[in-house]
């Protein structure tokens, strides 16, 4: 068995060659087609000077030319290095410059960053123009896979040779480039397929972003193992989603929190047929009950996962039986995913206590790109620290507490911002929920709490939150301060940006 990621392509095109692969706006490609057009582009890069090893960038939505350049990448050894479309032009040339990249392909919708990008960047970038919404004949992307045979490429590779480079948000500071393998993304697959009810007569709907880990990692990588369908959605809107579902009777959606949250929310919702719809995924945040409640009611079954970038990303999954028993658990890892929670020593810590998630398996990057210091910072004796603090209960289910750096203390006391967030949450009106740690002279510190109302007309007060955590939260738990906001300040990739809402307090942090 091959164990190129691209071969995945070929075997589907000799065995099920009329099957639909990829559905995107108007276009329909068979997994014949499908397999013909990555072959033409493999072809292409070759022509381009593209070798085994060499890296090809992408500025691209969901389209099938994004899923057709890591195909063609995996046949030929390249390594597929997907860039967040709402990143801006310097921090695109970070990437650029840091993956040392030599073939960028991008979407004519994102040309304005393009040609910032071709002022700053001194390299010798070969760029190629996809028009996914236009006249799809004229785009040089077409022009140029045309002019190159379907033959495969024929390249054979080991489980261990680089898929793709993912950057991560870097809330932090810059972006660091997980390097993920083809074994890495083979590894993913089977822990998906031993937790997920997934099978090849699946139609995934593909909205969550494809340039992120969970876009790609969760739903549309299995699909296209297994040879099921894939319906691409690039632009996010409540409605188109539900109009896609409908009309293409599809079977399992990923999506983040965000994002469900605004379907429930869509007042034409019942309009639309979703009976098809046997498999509601979330992740990248922890769900509000209410949403998996909805959603459970209406008979679709709901589930929640845990994983990183770094994990390709399946680290664990909360199944549906368990989406209101466990609430705020991540679930258990699969089979091939080893976890321990360590203390500041690495030690093992009890059951029920908070240490630093590690993590062991397959699926773990090998490293971080021209990092070496945060790589043998984050990899140690074969186990991935994840920076998240964590604890496991008794009967072995994962709770994510919150990541170490956010972690604050008051009076001496430790508090985690997401159980205070994961109950504020769950009061009427409100819509969204960010928890720092604020300089207090008495107590060190004390929780301020951000607050996105579903209704800004119905405000809300501090006497409020503290009536609504009476009994649910401890009292040094409880916010002392809060403020309303019409946002909350995202990264992006749609992370909470809390260290923008703790700037106008480090000066004090710092006296």
């Amino acid at each position: 068995m091959s164990a190129n990621v691209g071969y995945w392509l070929t075997h589907h095109s000799e065995n099920i060659p009329n099957k639909t692969a990829i559905v995107y706006g108007n276009l329909r490609l068979t997994y014949m087609q499908l397999n013909n057009r990555v072959n033409r582009l493999s072809h292409a890069l070759l022509d381009q000077g593209v070798r085994k090893g060499d890296r090809v960038n992408v500025l691209l939505l969901n389209t099938n030319e994004f899923l057709e350049t890591l195909f063609a990448c995996a046949k030929i050894g390249a390594i597929f290095v997907p860039i967040n479309i709402r990143l801006s032009a310097p921090e695109v040339d970070y990437i650029v410059k840091d993956s040392s990249s030599s073939v960028f392909i991008y979407d004519v919708r994102l040309q304005f960053i393009i040609e910032e990008l071709k002022e700053k960047n001194e390299t010798h970038l070969q760029f190629i123009e996809v028009n996914p919404g236009g006249d799809r004949e004229s785009s040089p992307y077409e022009k140029l896979i045309g002019e190159y045979p379907s033959s495969e490429t024929g390249f054979e590779l080991n489980a261990d040779d680089y898929l793709m480079l993912m950057y991560t948000s870097g809330t932090t500071g810059k972006p660091k480039g997980a390097i993920l393998t083809h074994g890495n993304t083979l590894a993913n697959i089977m822990n998906g397929l031993y937790l997920l009810p997934v099978t090849a007569e699946d139609i995934t709907l593909t909205v969550a972003p494809l340039f992120h880990i969970g876009g790609l990692g969760i739903s549309t990588t299995q699909m296209m193992y297994l040879g099921g369908t894939v319906v691409l959605l690039d632009l996010f809107t409540p409605q188109s989603t539900l109009e896609w579902i409908e009309k293409e009777k599809v079977s399992t959606v990923f999506m983040v929190p965000s994002m469900w949250q605004l379907v429930m929310h869509d007042s034409r919702i019942e309009d639309y047929d979703l009976s098809s719809l046997r498999l509601a995924c979330s992740g990248g945040a922890p769900c509000p009950l209410p949403v998996i409640e909805y959603f459970k009611g209406k008979g679709i079954p709901f589930m929640e996962g845990f994983g990183m970038t770094e994990t390709a990303p399946i680290v664990s999954i909360l199944k549906e039986e368990d989406t209101i028993r466990k609430i705020g658990s991540v679930g258990k890892p699969p089979i091939h995913v080893g976890v321990k929670i360590v203390d500041p020593t690495d030690r093992e810590v009890p059951i029920g206590q908070v240490g630093e998630l590690a993590i062991k398996g397959p699926n773990i990057t090998v490293g971080y790109w021209n990092k070496p210091e945060a790589t043998k910072e984050a990899l140690r004796s074969g186990w991935f620290y994840t920076g998240d603090l964590a604890k496991i209960d008794d009967e072995g289910y994962i709770y994510i507490v919150d990541r170490k750096k956010d972690m604050i203390i008051s009076g001496g006391e430790n508090i985690y911002p997401i159980e205070v967030e994961q109950v504020l949450v769950r009061m009427p009106n409100v819509k969204e929920v960010a928890v720092i740690g604020i300089p207090n002279e008495k107590w060190g510190e004390v929780i301020k709490a951000y607050i996105v109302l579903n209704s800004p007309r119905q405000t809300i007060k501090l006497d409020d939150i503290r009536e609504y955590c009476d009994g649910r939260l401890a009292r040094f738990k409880m916010p002392k301060e809060i403020e309303l906001l019409d946002e909350l300040p995202r990264n992006a990739t749609g992370k909470v940006l809390k260290r923008a809402l703790s700037k106008p307090y480090e000066t004090e942090k710092r006296v």
